[in-house]
């Protein structure tokens, strides 16, 4: 039976720390602020990349070398047979296709497979934990990519967004789409569902946008998320950006509209939060990996 290693990157939510303990690596995402590169948990702390956003720092999005991903990934296989490397979503970074081509090369090939899954934040942590739990049980690195990848479709997420600001930043809607709909107080509702983030819905509070993220979350789970007529092979996430109590107070009113087998509050990415900015709350469906 192969050895098989789990590896992830940092958008995933798993921090360093929890990486350790899960026995995994977590890949640190770069980033660009001010003309400097941070990499996220290493010398970029949740509450430092907020500090910089609110201050207007000017901030975008990398993605790791090549040189890291292969040093890591050589490192790896001088004890493992085979890496199942489990990276954000190829739809929102070219990251994962960049491990792709990399883990086509002659010396990766047959040992390291790449999962392009589509996800990002907790539904890219459920992954990984699936995947962990494969490994344990015997399946080799390619029965793992093929699971993960068949089963990309079986999560959602929506989010609301405080503030227009950072969506106009990251050019996902105009100076002048945002003037107005700041006047106007448009709260609206993302969704990231597949390989794209996207404009779902808008309203006017956040109580209303809640409750459109938990009406729309139980009408996937009716369309496609739920089978055998089951609800409780869920996993109903809540995630957030600088917005703990919030996304606590989500949870508690979560709690009472579903049953499911497991459930945090976990922060957004910050790759996400770069284009969302603080005060975000988000609702993530996955359902249970079934073998």
């Amino acid at each position: 039976m192969s050895k098989v290693f789990i590896m992830t990157d940092s958008n995933s939510g798993i921090t360093q720390a929890e990486g350790k303990e899960l026995g995994i690596e977590v890949v640190p995402m770069p980033f660009m602020i001010d003309g400097e590169e941070y990499f996220e948990d290493i010398n970029l702390t949740q509450e430092q990349f907020y500090h910089l956003i609110k201050n207007d720092a000017s901030v975008c999005t990398s993605q790791p070398s090549i040189g890291l991903i292969s040093n890591m990934w050589d490192t790896i296989l001088e004890s493992y047979d085979e890496i199942v490397y489990i990276p954000m979503s190829s739809g929102l970074s070219m990251s994962c296709k960049s491990a792709l081509n990399l883990a086509a090369q002659e010396e990766y090939n047959g040992k390291v497979f790449v999962v392009d899954n589509q996800r990002i934040s907790v539904t890219q942590k459920r992954s990984v934990i699936e995947a962990l739990k494969l490994a344990k049980e015997g399946y080799s690195g390619s029965q793992i990519k093929e699971l993960l990848e068949k089963t990309k479709a079986d999560s959602t997420i929506y989010i609301t967004v405080d503030t227009l600001k950072y969506l106009r930043k990251g050019g996902r809607i105009t100076p002048a789409v945002a003037l107005m709909g700041t006047l106007l107080k448009i709260k609206p509702i993302l969704q990231i569902h597949g390989d794209k983030l996207d404009k779902f819905k808008q309203t006017r509070t956040m109580e209303n946008a809640k409750r459109i993220m938990i009406d729309q979350a139980k009408a996937d789970l009716e369309n496609f998320l739920s089978y055998d007529g089951k609800k409780t092979n869920i996993y109903v996430d809540i995630a957030h950006t600088d917005n703990l109590e919030e996304a606590k107070k989500f949870a508690e009113e979560i709690k009472k509209e579903f049953e499911f087998i497991d459930s945090e509050v976990a922060n957004l990415s910050l790759s996400v939060s770069c284009h969302v900015g603080p005060g975000t709350l988000a609702i993530a469906i996955t359902k249970e990996l079934v073998k």
